[in-house]
């Protein structure tokens, strides 16, 4: 079948997605038995068979479809036999919407499903790439380029299961992560959302997916998909394959590499990812050598499908899809064994997931959303994240780690006292926002001042002039500046530069007052002009609400342990560059990152 698709586009929430799974059992033939598929001691291939025995072509290709939030009414889902719902980035019921808001939307267009002539349930999905990032008052952790400077794959597994928790808490038990692409170029928008430039890296923090959903028991089939429970949710291995090697890194671009390099850096995640049990695989926008991801029989029929023996999910605008493939079906252009192959596999998540036996969700984790364990391991992972880039001029003293006892400490720069800039996007809003008042969580602002002595006196300006700095009296300045927050192409940049006044503050306080600049970005930017005026230098990537883990390792609490999952180039005129290229003369190279240990403060 060809899939004549026009891509994955969460953020356009008027429009319709639909989408299809493969996977990997054959065809299994068993006697139909009336309500058998509603019996839950049935073995689940005969209860797949007896649904599938009963279904229409009309809701065989509902369950193939999948609408967004703002379209999706009980009577819509009901009418079309719909099997499946997304919230992208930024699509909320409403502003702050509370967990009982979230869990009543959900519910009532369970509801339209369960009232259909068969009753089976939808699955409803959402964008939970670094916490449950869309809903107000969650954990959000940092984004995954951070995560992978911290080398810790356990700890990836434990943001995996408490991201799980907070979804579920929302009625919600499909999530569209993880981003397991392999970011080559960082002048791509979507690069925060890979782990490493190095496959390795990526692989191994796969890890996060028996997190989301759940460890497969020992004995268990490997590769299977697989959700261990209610607490746990489905999850989406993306973008395949090759999106994190676009040309120029232009978001949705071609991917220009020989098979042998597609398959030796950009596959080798799939592989652990579908060894781990997870339940789909979205497709990528981007082209391989010129031709769309989409439409690639090969990459998808033949090596995903059949040689990986997996599902794939393929968006599909809903009215296209279901008029196009009723009339191919129809005309026997597409076998009704294909439909049946791709409708087994939708409905063996479902009962997998036992949506049959327990369709609506309710309050009982509502206490997770948020939860103080959650954001004690947030910070955990900002501690981990952060990466030492330099400590001290030549001949110098180390600077860190800082005393919490001083007269005056000056804080500088728009991303110290900018919640929205130290998420970066993908919170609440698609783009992500400005200012202090989108979720709950602490800025490096306040998470100085809460760190610091009593009696030291913390003084904050954004854009600080010299005679301001001079008449401070400061002991020393913690600066922050970096990038504003962006999603996939509006983050394309070429030039890579520090946001203004960034550069001006930078220069004004270091030639003053020894200084700690903190880059909060999704990716290296251009510091090299600025390296020599710095005091040290600190890579804090795009660390989320718990600010608080960045003062910790600042001032001593824990020390620095994070290496640098990119490398951080000279010039953007080198890129892409990365380790092992012939031509590798970066800033700091891949994996570096120096260390301090924790101390007693005096």
């Amino acid at each position: 079948m060809r899939l004549m698709m026009e891509g994955f586009r969460l953020r356009r929430r008027s429009a319709f997605y639909a989408f299809i799974f493969f996977c990997c059992w054959g065809v299994i033939s068993g006697a139909a038995e009336y309500v058998k598929y509603k019996d839950p001691k049935k073995p689940l291939n005969v209860r797949i068979n007896d649904l599938l025995g009963r279904m229409t072509l009309a809701e065989k290709i509902g369950q193939m479809t999948q609408i967004e939030r703002e379209n999706a009414t009980a009577e819509v889902i009901n009418k079309y036999f719909i099997g499946s719902v997304l919230s992208g980035g930024g699509s909320v019921p409403s502003p702050q919407a509370s967990v009982e808001t979230w869990v009543n939307m959900v519910n009532e267009m369970q509801k339209g499903a369960m009232s259909t002539r068969l009753g089976i349930p939808m699955i409803y999905g959402i964008d939970a790439v670094h916490g449950h990032n869309n809903v107000y008052k969650a954990t959000i952790f940092p984004h995954n380029i951070g995560l992978g400077a911290t080398r810790d794959p356990a700890l990836v597994k434990k943001i995996g299961a408490a991201t799980a928790l907070e979804v579920r808490a929302t009625g919600i038990p499909y999530v569209f992560a993880p981003c397991v692409a392999v970011c080559r170029d960082p002048r791509w928008g979507r690069c925060y959302e890979s782990f490493s430039e190095d496959p390795k890296i990526v692989q191994e923090m796969t890890e996060i997916i028996p997190g989301l959903q759940g460890e497969i028991p020992a004995n268990s089939r490997k590769g299977v998909p697989f959700v261990a429970g209610p607490n746990n949710v489905a999850s989406c291995a993306k973008h395949y394959v090759g999106d994190g090697g676009t040309h120029n890194g232009i978001n949705e671009n071609n991917t220009i590499i020989s098979q042998q390099g597609l398959l030796s850096i950009h596959m080798p995640p799939y592989y652990n990812a579908i060894i781990k049990g997870v339940s789909t695989v979205m497709v990528s926008y981007s082209s391989w050598n010129g031709v769309k991801m989409h439409a690639n029989h090969y990459l998808i029929t033949d090596f995903l499908k059949n040689k990986l023996r997996f599902r794939v999910m393929v968006p599909y605008t809903y009215t296209e899809f279901i008029d196009d493939l009723t009339l191919q079906v129809k005309n026997g252009i597409i076998p009704m064994s294909r439909i049946d192959d791709a409708v087994r596999r939708i409905l063996r998540v479902k009962f997998t997931m036992g949506l049959f036996e327990k369709p609506y969700a309710d309050l009982s984790l509502a206490d997770e959303l948020g939860k103080k364990e959650h954001r004690e391991l947030a910070r955990e992972a900002v501690r981990k994240s952060l990466v030492l880039l330099k400590n001290g001029k030549p001949g110098n003293e180390p600077i860190l780690p800082l005393p919490k006892k001083a007269k005056k400490i000056l804080v500088a720069g728009i991303h110290a006292n900018n919640l929205g800039y130290q998420c970066g996007g993908w919170t609440i809003q698609w783009q992500g926002l400005s200012g202090n008042n989108l979720t709950a969580g602490t800025t490096i602002l306040d998470a100085v001042k809460s760190t610091v002595d009593q009696k030291t006196e913390v003084i904050y300006s954004e854009n600080p002039d010299e005679d301001f700095i001079r008449k401070t009296g400061a002991s020393f300045a913690i600066v922050a500046v970096g990038e504003p927050p962006y999603a996939e192409g509006f983050g394309d940049s070429l030039n890579l530069t520090i946001l203004s006044p960034g550069p001006k503050v930078i220069k004004n306080v270091c030639d003053i007052v020894k200084c700690v600049v903190i880059v909060i970005s999704g990716r290296p930017v251009v510091i090299k002009p600025y390296v020599d005026m710095i005091d040290a230098l600190v890579a804090a990537w795009l660390p989320g609400t718990e600010g608080q883990g960045v003062a910790d390792v600042l001032f001593g609490d824990y020390g620095f342990s994070g290496k640098l999952s990119r490398t951080w180039f000279k010039t953007a005129d080198q890129l892409p560059m990365n380790v092992g290229d012939p031509h590798y003369d970066p800033l700091f190279p891949f994996g570096f990152g120096l260390t301090t240990q924790p101390v007693k403060q005096n």
